[in-house]
């Protein structure tokens, strides 16, 4: 709901405001090598380990616990009901922007400043015409028919093995 501008500015005052933050991530070989639900987990945990503390409860924006500790209320639409959620969220959102715009001198065809590494229309162009970059998930369905430029296509085990093999 708020612009990116708007994000940045409430970024320190947030941090002013609490005792204790940490932002989780799940870098991209994570997420082909565990799957976007467990990436998704694993950087929770990160995120919860970095704030040095155990906490009581933990909020959830929605309606899936993938933290599952047993401390976890989940809210949908929470970050419009919870200010903990909104600021929570607000920290994580320009973390990844901040992410993005330095990956961007890196990849400039890419524009990773202006759209943030979301499947818009340039980064599709851009991924079409050049093939994934280091930081993109190759599992991404979306990488499907794409030149690779010599770098093979993501694809996680079954874990439940094939019928025929």
């Amino acid at each position: 709901m708020l612009t990116e501008d708007e994000r940045e500015a409430l970024f320190d005052r947030i941090l002013g405001w609490v005792d204790r933050w940490s932002v989780g991530h799940a870098g991209f070989e994570e997420c082909d090598r565990l799957g976007m639900s467990d990436a998704q987990r694993l950087a929770a945990g990160r995120a919860l380990a970095g704030i040095g503390v155990e906490p009581h409860r933990v909020l959830v924006d929605g309606n899936w616990d993938f933290i599952g500790n047993g401390k976890t209320t989940t809210l949908v639409k929470g970050d419009a009901t919870s200010l903990s959620i909104a600021a929570a969220s607000i920290i994580a959102k320009v973390t990844r922007d901040r992410m993005m715009r330095d990956h961007d001198e890196h990849f400039p065809a890419f524009n990773f400043a202006a759209n943030k590494g979301y499947p818009c229309p340039v980064h599709k162009a851009a991924i079409q015409a050049l093939g994934p970059t280091t930081i993109h998930r190759r599992s991404w369905a979306f990488m499907d028919g794409l030149p690779w430029n010599g770098v093979s296509r993501y694809e996680r085990p079954d874990p439940q093995g094939r019928l025929f093999e």
